[in-house]
């Protein structure tokens, strides 16, 4: 058995890989002509513009892999079939249940190998690629994008709410253009805390720099419907004590499709505590813990093609089938998750449903061809 395991693992981790190399010098190919573009027009080089392209790379790899491991075991299985490799480790003892134990094994190494990608590699280069973007062009703003949170605190025995807006946000965590706008129960304004700087801890205090305060001061009740004071007060730096910690801020500046499966659930719990719809964070926060397990559906959809009669059809329009296969999974998956936002669907089951109808569709299938083929 530990022959058969290891053909079948070297045969199809080689097809995998390669089909995998091919998808991502298509897409380093296509952003290297985006990118040298962008490039020329800032006075940079095709060096830079390389790193570029270099840095998204990883970001491709996860949205790419599971399709790669389609093409490639339909690909291997298929040639296996043909040259009759398959129908002799049958004849030698490989059962359906054991070659559906060894390939969900190596689907299970696959499945590992995504989620490391999407929640650590992925994340971390593209936050790389962002600040040499924005060294690059010589423009700040060209780095990561701003965000607007909400918080609700009780300030005096009073409940406030407080609308925060972050321009920037740096790859090493320091806030930039940072404002804090304070309003009573009834939505009036009551304070504005600008500062050019900002770093938050992980007890959500921020340690805010240059600040400038404004405060509108009402009247009293005797001087009539008059305009309030505004007082405005300069300061070196400023403590804000707050509910938005680092890793939610964190979450927040980052695009959703980029944040890992962790920021993804701390940006989602905020938005629920703070009242806001999540439901959108909802879907791709349970979408980005089911990805990985795609690989086994992946893998259960290659499995009946080495099954399938040598003769059936060359490995070409397998393997076109199997390419037919993965762009109508990631449809369909695209496609739920809109309705799902759409419709308020619940975002477990909406994330859930279109691998799991692949999966029952690649097992009835494979119980069809075993029993009656």
């Amino acid at each position: 058995m530990n022959t058969v395991r290891r053909l079948l693992y070297r045969d199809i981790a080689g097809s995998v890989l390669f089909v995998a190399l091919a998808f991502l010098s298509l897409f380093y190919f296509i952003d290297f002509v985006e990118e040298i573009d962008r490039m020329n027009r800032a006075g940079a080089g095709a060096l830079k513009a390389a790193a570029l392209a270099l840095m998204a790379v990883p970001g491709h790899f996860y949205e790419l892999f599971p399709i790669a491991v389609l093409i490639g075991s339909i690909f291997s299985l298929a040639r296996m079939a043909q040259s009759s490799e398959f129908t002799i480790l049958r004849t030698g003892g490989l059962g359906p249940r054991r070659a559906l134990g060894l390939l969900a094994s190596m689907a299970l190494v696959f499945a590992v190998l995504t989620f490391a990608i999407g929640d650590f590699a992925g994340p971390w280069f593209e936050r790389q690629g962002d600040a040499m973007r924005a060294r690059f062009v010589g423009d700040q703003s060209a780095g990561r994008k701003g965000a607007w949170l909400k918080d609700h605190q009780l300030v005096d025995g009073q409940e406030r709410s407080f609308s925060v807006n972050v321009g920037q946000a740096s790859s090493s965590g320091r806030l930039q253009d940072v404002r804090i706008f304070e309003f009573d129960l009834h939505g009036a304004l009551i304070s504005r805390i600008e500062a050019k700087q900002a770093v938050v801890d992980a007890r959500g205090t921020w340690k805010l720099e240059e600040v400038l305060r404004t405060d509108w001061l009402p009247l009293p009740p005797e001087s009539g419907p008059n305009t309030p004071i505004v007082r405005e007060v300069k300061l070196p730096q400023l403590d804000w004590q707050s509910s938005l910690n680092a890793g939610v801020i964190a979450a927040a500046v980052l695009p959703a499709k980029s944040m890992s499966t962790l920021e993804l659930y701390r940006y989602t719990e905020h938005l629920s505590a703070q009242e806001q719809s999540a439901q959108a964070h909802n879907i791709q926060f349970w979408r980005k813990a089911f990805y990985p397990f795609a690989c086994f559906v992946m893998v259960a959809l290659a499995l009946p093609f080495a099954y399938l009669h040598g003769r059936a059809g060359g490995i070409s329009l397998k393997v076109f089938g199997g390419i037919m296969l993965g762009i109508s999974f990631v449809l369909l998956n695209n496609v739920a998750g809109h309705l799902g936002m759409l419709r308020g669907w619940t975002p477990w089951l909406t994330a859930a449903v279109p691998s799991l109808a692949y999966l029952g569709l690649s097992m009835a299938a494979f119980t069809w061809l075993v029993r009656y083929r």
